[in-house]
């Protein structure tokens, strides 16, 4: 017999234990009131003759108080559920002890890995973690319904963020709204920042602003370099009128003009490169940062754009040193380039900004590449017109804009009536549904099949409605910066953010994970295969956006179908899984389960293939979507990147190269660090295995990481098949 525990898993049956548990209570009655050892015996009888192969260890209990009763010990069956009681608050109130003790003791794989962006080691990050587990305790104990607990404790459900959630003003990522904060004037910490002059003013402010609403917040944030262009026009103005008062010629003037702007663009760019991977927010770590690129964005700051687009790009492919002084691939910021009809038409005047682009993704793995042409036909907002914006962080997509009609609710300075609105919305918060449970708890049966889906869709949406409500209780005072002061709205002191909440203003996220799995164990075929597995996905996807609908029209709330990253989540989901139903052939034999709708990355799929495919699921996954190509050094064939470029631009809205650029502090080696088959990283050239002398970049789930993955991440990166091999460029 076997027995599965409250956290899900499952061990042998022990008799001794039930033993102990009633001579225990037997202690604190009067003998009259205690049973016999052959009592006790007779009790275990009882439960060993139910022969059942499986039981909760709830139900023994259960079945305890039961036959304690029936033998008329009811003294005693009170004084055993006190001592059950009495357990059961011991287990939850010791919580973190052994948590914290390991985390701080450098202990914990589990910790040392959690986030390969966050050095564990270091006293920030420990502070941080330290406040999580508080936060995570709080959080199961007091704020979450015990069916959403236990379905996060086995998998079913993931509740993301609950590190932060005891603290009811956090909300998950944002489009800053840095042209209002920068034109307009803002405030951080009670001091006064006015509209700069320069741009190097302006640069050196925009990564205070950006650090200072990361540590108002948990999720990743994105601007865009468009809200900086106009300060190059003043640098520019300024050094004109300095050079025009000297009495120099024409010549002079813009020879010298120009030679300072381009220094001063060179180092606010450098300035801001440096700020974000130096600074260090309340969440023990750099911000975690996308920098758009997209020219479409302005008409009358164009050329200024372009200028600060290519030094970002320079800047990027040239990298940042390590400890060592040698030039290494940085995680922050991360890039996001626009491909639109000015750069991607090669006679354009922009189209060098992409071959550079190109040459960056070769060399630093980003940018990632967004293409206007696709977007706007799969973002439509309520004038009929196809909208292009970038994604908050990683991947997280807002809904089209409603603010046309709604009108200006976050008063915003810089609102435009009749124009689209992104900058300064955000996303409430994430639950992430596991598919590969609901699949396998149906047992292949379609009907169960859709049923448990429809269960579990239930379980995700009340989850959600518990962000949403928290949220919904914050004023405007608890993160002036964000909700006073511009960055996501101007509100009065005191002012609730309920409506921002609302009308389509913010978004709230049901993640899904692990589509090939559900697919390959309801159909037994891919997702990929063009036929059942492909139809059945498409269905599944459907039936997620259905709900979403259904939810929103109910609730004037705005939720949206996520792709989740789920970094550490794919190696506790498999666990779970493996723990609930055993090692099936293709389905739990592996330490992670698939990213949301993509592509197994053991399957041999051309990159073309596979970024035409996966964009049909990019429409079904509105709320957040990404997809990858794997590929080998790319350094010496340009025109092979430049191709894959132009197939995102014609076929789907957001997708990336992830290449290899890692080094070896030991010997030198410059390239790619391997895996073993003890999923050890070690270097090619001398065999070096120290992970504090190793560099190694890889993408997690739409940003690098750099401090190292969990089991299951890094059997994942390990089984990454190659889409795009390495050969000379023959041009």
């Amino acid at each position: 017999m076997k027995i599965i525990k409250r956290d899900g898993h499952i061990v042998d049956y022990c008799p001794e234990k039930i033993e102990t548990a009633i001579s225990k209570a037997n202690l604190d009655v009067s003998e009259e009131d205690r049973v016999s050892d052959i009592q006790i015996k007779n009790i275990v009888k009882y439960i060993e003759g139910l022969h059942k192969r499986r039981i909760l260890v709830e139900d023994i209990q259960d079945i305890i108080e039961m036959r304690l009763m029936d033998i008329g010990k009811y003294k005693l069956a009170k004084q055993y559920i006190t001592y059950r009681y009495t357990r059961e608050l011991v287990r939850r109130s010791n919580t973190t002890d052994m948590t914290i003790k390991e985390l701080i003791d450098g202990e914990s794989e589990y910790w040392n890995t959690e986030n390969s962006n966050k050095n564990a080691k270091v006293v920030t990050t420990q502070r941080d973690y330290l406040a999580g587990i508080t936060s995570t305790d709080i959080t199961r104990r007091f704020l979450l319904p015990e069916d959403v607990v236990k379905a996060h404790d086995e998998g079913i459900i993931h509740f993301h963020d609950a590190d932060y959630f005891a603290q009811n003003a956090l909300h998950n990522c944002d489009l800053i709204n840095l042209e209002d904060m920068l034109q307009n004037g803002t405030n951080i910490n009670g001091v006064m920042i006015e509209k700069p002059h320069r741009f190097l003013t302006a640069m050196t402010i925009a990564t205070q602003l950006i650090t200072a609403v990361s540590s108002s917040q948990y999720g990743g944030c994105t601007i865009t370099l468009s809200h900086l262009a106009p300060f190059v026009r003043s640098s520019r103005e300024a050094y004109e009128k300095k050079y025009k008062a000297r009495k120099l010629t024409k010549a002079q003037i813009e020879k010298y003009v120009e030679e300072d702007l381009h220094k001063e663009i060179v180092d606010g760019v450098q300035t801001f490169q440096y700020q974000i991977n130096s600074m260090t927010t309340t969440n023990g770590q750099a911000p975690f940062l996308s920098v758009t690129m997209y020219l479409g964005e302005t008409d009358e700051y164009k050329d200024e754009l372009a200028m600060i687009i290519e030094e970002v790009l320079n800047q990027r492919i040239l990298g940042m040193k390590n400890e060592k002084g040698v030039y290494v691939t940085p995680a922050f910021p991360k890039l996001l380039y626009v491909l639109e009809e000015d750069n991607m038409n090669p006679k354009s005047k922009y189209y060098y900004l992409t071959k550079l682009a190109a040459k960056c993704t070769a060399k630093r793995m980003v940018p990632d590449y967004i293409s206007e042409k696709v977007m706007k036909e799969m973002k439509i907002n309520e004038n009929g017109e196809g909208d292009c914006y970038p994604c908050m962080g990683c991947r997280s997509f807002l809904t089209p804009d409603r603010s046309i009609s709604l009108g200006n609710i976050a008063k915003a300075k810089n609102y435009v009536p009749g124009k689209g609105k992104y900058y300064g919305r955000f996303n409430q918060g994430v639950v992430t549904l596991n598919l590969v449970d609901i699949a396998l708890s149906s047992s292949k049966d379609m009907d169960d099949f859709w049923t448990i889906f429809d269960e579990r869709l239930d379980l995700c949406h009340r989850a959600l409605q518990i962000r949403h409500k928290r949220l919904s209780k914050v004023t405007s005072d608890v993160a002036p910066i964000l909700w006073q002061h511009g960055a996501l709205a101007r509100l009065e002191k005191g002012e609730s953010i309920h409506e921002l909440l609302h009308h389509g203003y913010s978004t709230l996220s049901l993640g899904y994970a692990g589509l090939y799995e559900c697919v390959k164990y309801m159909t037994g075929h891919s997702h990929t295969d063009g036929g059942e597995g492909y139809d059945f996905a498409i269905k599944v996807m459907q039936h997620m956006n259905d709900k979403c609908k259904e939810w929103k029209d109910a609730e004037d709330i705005d939720y949206s179908v996520y792709g989740s990253p789920i970094e550490s989540t794919t190696y506790k989901f498999a666990k779970c899984l493996r723990d609930r139903f055993g090692m099936i052939k293709g389905v739990t034999d592996r330490d992670y389960i698939t990213n949301s709708y993509h592509v197994p990355v053991f399957e041999k799929i051309d990159a073309f293939t596979k970024l035409k495919l996966e964009s049909d699921f990019q429409r079904l996954s509105p709320g957040g979507a990404i997809s990858y190509i794997e590929c080998s050094n790319l350094e010496k064939n340009l025109g092979s990147v430049l191709e894959v470029i132009k197939f995102i631009y014609n076929n789907i809205m957001y997708a990336e190269m992830n290449t290899k650029s890692d080094y070896c502090q030991k010997c030198g080696y410059s390239g790619e660090i391997l895996l073993d088959e003890n999923l050890d990283w070690y270097c090619p050239e001398c065999g070096n295995k120290d992970h504090d002398t190793l560099n190694v970049a890889r993408r997690t789930c739409g940003y690098i990481g750099t401090n190292f993955w969990n089991k299951g991440r890094t059997q994942e990166i390990k089984e990454r098949y190659v889409h795009l091999d390495n050969h000379d460029d023959e041009e």
